[in-house]
């Protein structure tokens, strides 16, 4: 099982999430446990997601554990996706919590995120409170974005691309500032040999994958941005056929 594992952080569990001191909070900051924050959307998606099911719960922190990302994967019968709720959280304030919505690829726990972040911009007093109020309403808009998913993964994997295609898309990915210049070999590597069998036909679904691995090594502060990016800008190619 793997996770977004970028350069310096590790897989925990969730129980190592609670060992990492928090620091003390002020009368402008309220910090938010890394485990806390875990348990609340955990409890919230197992409320809300009717006919899903929790599958997996991922976590990999960084910087010492003052930056911690995670991912909640739910089921609901889907052989090939899942929907996954992906959240973040710091202790030294180098970002606020967020939350995403998106899909998880059970063949190898590549993730797809769609729409935007839900933000909680400030640790304030208050912030448990507008915790909860945020993560009910991101997650009641939850399944909307799932079943966006799904539909956008059925029309890359209509569209048949050949290595030429993936390497024009590969450099406008890189000038979209989706992939960095060490990500670019790792892509071109899923795409020519994928690691996996289910990438082998040639089309656009299996190089989206291909990229999704890649971006395992960007930092939690990022990921979730990188990922809608990424999504964003390959169905807007689809559509507008900018390769």
């Amino acid at each position: 099982m793997s996770l977004l594992v970028h350069t310096g952080g590790n897989v925990v569990t969730k129980e190592e999430l609670a060992l990492v001191p928090v620091p003390e909070a002020t009368e402008s900051y309220v910090p938010v446990p890394h485990d806390q924050l875990a348990d609340t959307l955990l409890t919230v998606g197992q409320d809300i997601l009717k006919g899903f099911s929790l599958k997996r719960e991922l976590y990999a922190m960084a910087r010492n554990g003052n930056q911690m990302f995670g991912v909640l994967v739910f089921k609901n019968g889907r052989d090939e996706l899942g929907l996954s709720i992906g959240f973040r959280n710091s202790y030294d304030k180098s970002m606020a919590i967020g939350i995403a919505i998106g899909a998880d690829v059970f063949v190898c726990d590549n993730l797809a995120f769609t729409g935007e972040i839900t933000v909680l911009r400030k640790h304030t007093a208050n912030v448990w409170f507008s915790l909860e109020d945020i993560a009910i309403s991101t997650l009641y808009r939850s399944q909307k974005n799932f079943n966006k998913i799904i539909e956008d993964a059925e029309m890359l994997k209509a569209r048949e691309i050949n290595d030429q295609e993936a390497f024009k898309m590969i450099g406008l990915l890189y000038g979209h500032n989706v992939l960095s210049p060490r990500q670019l070999p790792a892509v071109k590597k899923e795409w020519l040999k994928p690691s996996y069998e289910d990438f082998n036909p040639r089309n656009l679904w299996s190089f989206y994958n291909a990229c999704t691995e890649a971006l395992k090594t960007y930092p939690p502060v990022v990921i979730m941005e990188k990922h809608i990016a990424l999504h964003n800008t390959i169905t807007m190619s689809l559509m507008t056929a900018e390769y």
